[in-house]
């Protein structure tokens, strides 16, 4: 049973929350439409998990300088140490304060998080092999899986499984779908030894993506990307469909959009993927209302 809340706090935690909702209704992902169903305290802590996500990424993804996005992401290092200690200061780590306490989030996930952001803090980034890739996955994506699979309620036997294959699938079909933004963020999520094995000199970004044999590549990744969506899906069937379900309509909107990707193909990469709004909220209702 939750804790008695007085007026007061009630009062902070609605004070809190009120921008957190705002960026999450205003940013129009598929997030909000897989998660506007969750009951009020599983919504708020998912809300506030995106916000947190949303903060640092743009500090990476911003126009400062690197020693600055690192000085800002060092800021966000000591919220969450505030936010496991004294009262946090920001509307976001105040707003997730309730959900660490009630869900049990563990700070390391946090911290894991702001490791994958200062990765992509650099002037530049390439990966050099797929272990590289999956600790880039790990930390970016998984980690806010292990994060919400707990808001979830979902076992850590299962739920681990979980957020490991569905974390890493969501962020490869990302990777595969903004190649050439990412290119012009001078950042190459493609291994290099993945690069190597079809012959492509792993050298100026718009030859690796011009090369005859990219193509090949994509191919090759977006083949591991199914292979862990088939493994997320696995996992997810053995869990109780009613705790799941926000999961399930993640995975089915990326799912879909790989497969756009893949009938698109690899050749005209600055052709924008995406699904449409009918086709999200068909996807919200058959996976958000039915088993």
């Amino acid at each position: 049973m939750e804790d008695a809340r007085t007026p007061i706090q009630e009062s902070i935690d609605a004070e809190a929350l009120a921008p957190v909702e705002a960026v999450v209704r205003g940013a129009g992902t598929s997030f909000y439409w897989a998660m506007r169903r969750l009951p009020e305290s599983k919504r708020r802590a998912m809300f506030g998990l995106y916000a947190f996500c949303r903060e640092v990424d743009d500090i990476a993804d911003g126009a400062a300088g690197v020693a600055e996005k690192m000085e800002a992401l060092g800021r966000w290092r000591g919220e969450i140490e505030r936010l496991y200690g004294e009262q946090p200061r920001d509307p976001v780590t105040r707003a997730l304060k309730r959900a660490v306490e009630e869900f049990g989030l563990r700070k390391e996930d946090f911290r894991a998080v702001i490791d994958g952001m200062e990765m992509d803090a650099r002037e530049s980034l390439r990966i050099a092999d797929m272990d590289e890739l999956d600790l880039y996955c790990d930390r970016v994506a998984c980690a806010v899986g292990r994060l919400s699979v707990r808001v979830f309620g979902i076992d850590d036997d299962i739920g681990l499984e979980i957020a490991s294959a569905l974390g890493q699938a969501l962020q490869l079909t990302n990777i595969l779908r903004d190649i050439t933004e990412d290119a012009e963020r001078d950042r190459l999520y493609i291994p290099a030894n993945l690069l190597s094995a079809h012959d492509i000199p792993a050298g100026d970004i718009s030859a690796v993506l011009n090369h005859p044999r990219f193509p090949q590549v994509c191919d090759t990744l977006a083949a591991v990307t199914r292979r862990r969506f088939d493994q997320a899906k696995a996992a997810i069937l053995q869990c109780d469909p009613d705790k799941i379900r926000p999961a399930v309509m993640m995975m089915e909107v990326y799912r879909r959009i790989l497969d756009k990707l893949a009938h698109r193909g690899w050749l005209n990469l600055n052709l924008p993927v995406s699904i449409s709004r009918p086709g999200k909220l068909w996807i919200a209702l058959r996976y958000g209302f039915f088993p």
